[in-house]
């Protein structure tokens, strides 16, 4: 089984490699077939195609393995880059590792590692989290998390809600930290926009972004560890300004490195 990376932008960022495999094999699973198309008729290429998303992953998955044991040679693309980075076919995937299938990765176009380099950021060691959650705690938990990161944090945003993303982080963050938003990578308008993610987002709320964004946030600066006396301060502090013990646990945790135990006994001692 094939995994390979396609174009994210530009078409002709494609491997020879890739070309041969997408010829090559039975059939092709993409995240989409109509987009799939318009890469495979630039390069007439006829290889059959099959749907393999989000909705239908689970259910065509034995269907594919029992293909792939056989003998049948398949190839899995997403609707751009480098498949399985916030795109279905994890699935797919392990369900072939499990069957003792090989799996073969033809490297190619990713926007993570476009954005990544491109950021001016130090690209090594970092994380990739990918499209944080809607709403929710579970928002605020990856919102601090990434903040918390001593290095380069790679984000996936749609457009709708960049601005609102940059906000809620620099709101959440202990101080000023940069960001580089990179917009539209390899196409026509490619834009790369750093500044503090206030300067960042104010400017996105002027002039309202489109086409695909990935956020490259500047990893959290070293400080000092905490000395309990001065957590235990902050918890006073906190507290006469009306904040819940529930609060003040998650920021001396989230924003200030605490252990949840001491945090939870200076939160409700003060």
């Amino acid at each position: 089984m094939h995994i390979v990376s396609t174009p994210i932008g530009n078409l002709s960022d494609i491997s020879i490699r890739a070309l041969a495999v997408l010829q090559g094999v039975s059939a092709i699973c993409c995240e989409d077939t109509r987009h799939a198309r318009m890469l495979l008729q630039r390069y007439g290429i006829h290889t059959p195609t099959l749907a393999l998303h989000e909705h239908n992953e689970a259910q065509a998955t034995p269907r594919l393995i029992e293909r792939l044991k056989s003998g049948e040679p398949l190839a899995l693309v997403s609707d751009a880059g480098t498949p399985l980075v916030s795109d279905p076919g994890a699935r797919l995937v392990r369900a072939a590792v499990d069957a003792g299938v090989r799996v073969v990765p033809i490297p190619g176009a990713s926007a993570t590692l476009a954005a990544l380099v491109g950021s001016g950021f130090v690209p090594h060691p970092c994380t990739i989290l990918g499209f944080l959650a809607r709403k929710g705690g579970e928002r605020r938990e990856q919102i601090a998390m990434a903040l918390r990161f001593p290095h380069a944090v790679v984000l996936f945003e749609s457009a709708n809600r960049l601005v609102e993303t940059l906000q809620e982080l620099a709101k959440s963050a202990s101080g000023p930290r940069t960001v580089t938003v990179a917009r539209e990578l390899t196409k026509h308008y490619e834009e790369f926009r750093r500044g503090t993610l206030f300067e960042v987002a104010a400017y996105y709320e002027r002039v309202p972004p489109r086409g695909e964004i990935v956020l490259v946030l500047e990893g959290a600066p070293a400080v000092a560890a905490p000395t309990e006396e001065g957590l235990r301060a902050l918890a006073v502090a906190l507290r006469a300004e009306g904040v819940s013990s529930r609060d003040i646990v998650q920021q001396l945790v989230d924003a200030h490195g605490a252990s949840r135990n001491l945090a939870y006994r200076l939160a409700h001692d003060t």
